[in-house]
């Protein structure tokens, strides 16, 4: 089959298209054939390497899993024999680590049924931002009907997902953006927009939420936009230096025991259940992935270079 594979941890030039063998499911496991794979910061740091802590547990000198991708949507080819949910024919999505390929296998527990409205590249736009936002707004943030939210880097994969599900939540939405971004954010649900480009952030006290996917802003500033028992929820690591990758994370924990305000990290997890709340939202018409443009498989080092580069508004997916 053809995937898109890499041999060392470097930029997207490491990325290159070869002919593999077809992987097959374990007993727990379902064999996907790929239709299409979002791509998101997860990629650029398995790709990388970066931060070096991921090594790790995916390989010191090269990475073990040699194929890029993890979100993914596409038709069930075969199941392991433990499998009870899914059967050959069925349309999912979810994660299946190695989805740049024709085929990924994926653990049962971590797919469920396509939402029957959406394409296969809209699908595939979800799982990991979709959960990651899901799991920050609800979870998280304790959102509650009425509440002032402000989510940075809100034109991202989970900045998208996440104005959405804050709108749905009932909180009053601003999303913070680069230019020409306005008009994408106030049709998800935001209620306001800053762009960060005409000056700073400053803080008034006044957000009960505050969702930093960005990761360029010190721990101060963004206490200083918290209310007084306000939530402030750090989505993973970005920014966080090339070693460990947490620095404002552990700040934020060893902080977190001595204010009034709930200062929390979140490395989202991807859930069965969390995948099917979004499933039943999107078939709904309540969530609406924002795809900025798509790359055909050959293409995939394209495709993560704009996600690096080209400040996109929404997913960026890999079609196979």
């Amino acid at each position: 089959m053809r995937a898109i594979i890499q041999d060392t941890y470097g930029s997207a030039d490491v990325l290159r298209l070869s002919d593999i063998d077809r992987p097959e499911p374990r007993d727990t496991e379902v064999l996907i054939r790929v239709h299409a794979a979002g791509v998101g910061p997860d990629v650029w740091h398995l790709m990388t390497g970066i931060p070096y802590m991921v090594r790790l547990g995916m390989g010191l000198r090269r990475p073990r899993q040699r194929v890029r991708g993890w979100d993914v949507a596409g038709v069930v080819a075969a199941v392991g024999s433990k499998v009870t949910r899914f059967e050959p024919g069925d349309e999912v999505f979810g994660v299946g680590p190695g989805s740049f390929a024709e085929y990924t296998v994926a653990k049962e527990s971590k797919i469920a049924p396509k939402p029957a409205t959406m394409s296969f590249e809209q699908a595939a736009a979800i799982p990991i931002s979709g959960v990651t936002a899901l799991q920050a707004v609800r979870d998280k943030g304790r959102l509650g009907k009425g509440q002032k939210v402000l989510v940075i880097g809100a034109s991202g994969g989970v900045g998208t997902f996440a104005v959405q599900l804050a709108a749905h939540f009932g909180a009053e939405v601003t999303g913070v953006c680069g230019p020409g971004k306005d008009d994408l954010l106030r049709s998800l649900g935001a209620t306001e927009v800053i762009d960060y480009t005409l000056g700073d952030i400053t803080g008034d006290g006044r957000y009960d939420l505050i969702l930093d996917g960005a990761g360029n802003r010190p721990l101060s500033s963004l206490r200083r936009m918290l209310a007084p028992k306000g939530t402030l929820v750090l989505v993973g690591g970005e920014e966080g230096g090339k070693w460990l990758g947490m620095g404002r994370n552990v700040q934020a924990l060893a902080l977190g025991p001595f204010t009034g305000q709930r200062l929390a990290w979140l490395l989202a997890v991807t859930k069965q259940d969390d995948l099917m709340a979004l499933k039943e939202m999107a078939d709904k018409g309540e969530l609406t992935p924002a795809i900025d443009r798509t790359y055909p498989l050959e293409e995939a080092a394209d495709a993560v270079r704009h996600l690096t580069e080209g400040h996109p508004r929404g997913k960026v997916v890999v079609t196979i």
